[in-house]
């Protein structure tokens, strides 16, 4: 079964999650101490009339990470040019994209762990020194060339931060962890978005869909329109309390948050009965990809105590034998 946090159902859905995307500074929710500190930065920059110093972004997805990227090259007055890391197959296409940037430029790289060694290492010179060295040629005959670049940002974003190389992460000047929201930060985007969609949304059903969004404002976005779905069905003017509970149920989120594929997961690791399964384990008994488990399941069930990591693999805690209603086993002493 697909989850509902990967469903592309149609073309302009992309495009509909874009328009609900804050553009300025103010409009953007949550990650205080992030925007505190990057505010203060960016405002040194501009005042220095200097490029802002690379930044890099790592965390679950659906944070954030491209949103704050954006709104950052909106502060500062600058273009920003968006790619991902498996879209730069070889060090030409780094190249090419390096020396097409301008004075202040900002360049946006979603997945940058997936950067091949040879595009990293292309990537060491041009964010230290702001020069790229190409080699032309082959053999004896080969020459290389430097290519001086002009002074540009580096905004760099990942779901898995242990996977960049060391080298790779030192360059970054500013390093920050997206956090999941709490419910008054999910509410406040899902009511600042329903007006965006013209269809305005009470109090207690924005909070209903926050507590059912894993903490993840992409997550509130597609239940906020989903719902509005059966709201225009059911021709009501505003989304009512009573109408989005019947729609989550409906779309099978619970109370809290989970999918049909969280509860498959944490009743494989209840049934262990105090065990510990690995990753590879829990992906074929899923039918799923073991970084689809790593990067879109386990993230919100960790930081939320329903799932522990442990050398030997993963584990039920306390808290997941309690929500499924299952009795712990004896022999373990589990999270609390």
């Amino acid at each position: 079964m697909e989850r509902l946090v990967e469903i592309e159902k149609f073309e302009n859905e992309e495009t509909i999650e874009i328009t609900l995307r804050p553009n300025v500074w103010n409009e953007y929710i949550g990650q205080n101490q992030i925007k505190k500190n990057l505010g203060v930065f960016i405002e040194a920059s501009k005042k220095r009339n200097e490029a802002l110093d690379h930044v890099l972004f790592f965390g679950p997805p659906g944070l954030g990470k491209t949103t704050l990227a954006l709104i950052i090259a909106s502060e500062m007055n600058a273009n920003i040019k968006v790619t991902a890391a498996p879209m730069i197959e070889k060090s030409g296409d780094l190249a090419a994209l390096l020396t097409n940037l301008e004075e202040g430029d900002i360049l946006f790289i979603d997945e940058i762990h997936r950067l091949s060694p040879a595009v990293e290492e292309i990537l060491y010179s041009s964010m230290e020194d702001f020069r790229i060295d190409i080699i032309i040629g082959s053999g004896p005959a080969a020459q290389t060339v430097k290519i001086d670049l002009p002074r540009f940002t580096l905004i760099g974003a990942t779901t898995r931060a242990g996977m960049l190389s060391n080298p790779l992460r030192d360059r970054f000047g500013m390093n920050f962890r997206m956090q999941f929201y709490d419910h008054d930060e999910l509410s406040k985007i899902i009511t600042q978005a329903s007006v965006k969609l013209d269809k305005e949304i009470v109090h207690e059903a924005s909070m209903e869909i926050a507590k059912r969004s894993r903490g993840t404002p992409r997550i509130a976005l597609r239940l906020l329109k989903r719902v509005r779905d059966f709201a225009d069905v059911a021709n009501e003017k505003d989304i009512k309390h009573s109408r989005t509970e019947y729609a989550l149920e409906e779309l099978g989120i619970n109370s809290h948050g989970f999918d049909e594929m969280d509860i498959r997961l944490l009743n494989l690791l209840a049934g262990a009965n105090g065990r510990a399964i690995g990753l590879s384990t829990i992906a074929a008994a899923l039918s799923e990809d073991e970084g689809t488990v790593e990067d879109v399941l386990e993230p919100y069930l960790i930081a939320n105590g329903y799932l522990e990591r442990t050398a030997k693999g993963r584990k039920a805690t306390r808290s997941t034998y309690e929500i499924l209603n299952v009795s712990l086993p004896d022999q373990e002493e589990l999270l609390s």
